[in-house]
């Protein structure tokens, strides 16, 4: 008890912390990259890699979300927080790597590579090579606010480049989950930024613009990001060339069964 006691409180001053820096109106800083995670919580190899998700998901320069996806849930234990779009979502990467098969835990980061997401060496130099390269955040997403919206204005590109989908993702607040079957019977498990919801809120074609978010809408549905992602003519993933985080979740951690 004194060890979940201290993460709810640890989980709650970095989830002020991270809305003051979101909700500010001079932060223009771009994050160093975007970890989507891939996870279950009916797979046994995923635990360590949520445990480590948490870690960057702590990070004030990274844009983390957890997808939970359900087709392990036949192995004896239904995943609450997946839905059937996280699921599209990652056989839609699957696609667009040109990887014969679905798999977790899976990270896969700015849109351009993914990996196994259980050792944190491996997404630390993945995430090194990217910035190396210049394959991270290359647009500005700037956050602001007024009574009523979120304002979200974005950057125009340096060289010529093709359109991009301004994509709004909600997601949960901490949470711990006591899992009663299935594999990881046994384990209590701490997930960060559970993916609830996504959808595509505009188009960007290059020049600054600027979209504006209900504040009623993203306020009642707990933390939001927004991603600049290119999309291909077939409609899959691609690059991720921006991205911001609108709010953060400010309450603590339940638990739940």
């Amino acid at each position: 008890m004194e060890s979940r006691r201290f993460i709810r409180l640890a989980a709650l001053a970095l989830a002020a912390f991270g809305f003051a820096r979101a909700a500010d109106a001079g932060a223009t800083d771009r994050p160093l990259a975007v970890i989507e995670l891939f996870t279950s919580q009916g797979c046994n190899s995923c635990p360590p890699a949520d445990k480590l998700f948490g870690q960057f998901a702590a990070r004030d320069d990274i844009v983390a979300l957890a997808y939970h996806v359900n087709y392990w849930d036949y192995l004896g234990w239904q995943d609450k927080l997946a839905n059937p779009e996280n699921t599209e979502r990652q056989y839609a990467y699957m696609r667009a790597f040109g990887t014969p098969s679905v798999y977790t835990p899976q990270a896969v980061i700015n849109g351009r590579t993914h990996l196994g997401a259980g050792k944190k060496p491996d997404v630390a130099l993945t995430l090194d090579q990217l910035a190396e390269t210049g394959q991270g955040m290359n647009i500005d997403l700037h956050v602001s606010e007024n009574s009523d919206t979120y304002m979200i204005d974005v950057g125009a590109a340096k060289a010529p480049t093709s359109s991009a989908h301004v994509i709004v993702v909600h997601y949960q607040p901490p949470q711990v989950v006591d899992l009663k079957k299935g594999e990881n019977k046994g384990l209590s498990v701490t997930y960060w930024n559970a993916v609830s919801d996504f959808h595509t809120a505009g188009m960007w074609h290059g020049k600054e613009q600027r979209y504006e978010l209900p504040k009623s809408e993203v306020e009642k549905k707990g933390g939001c990001a927004v991603l600049l992602q290119a999309v291909g003519k077939d409609g899959l993933p691609g690059p991720i060339l921006g991205a911001a985080i609108v709010r953060r979740p400010v309450n603590s951690l339940e638990v739940k069964g």
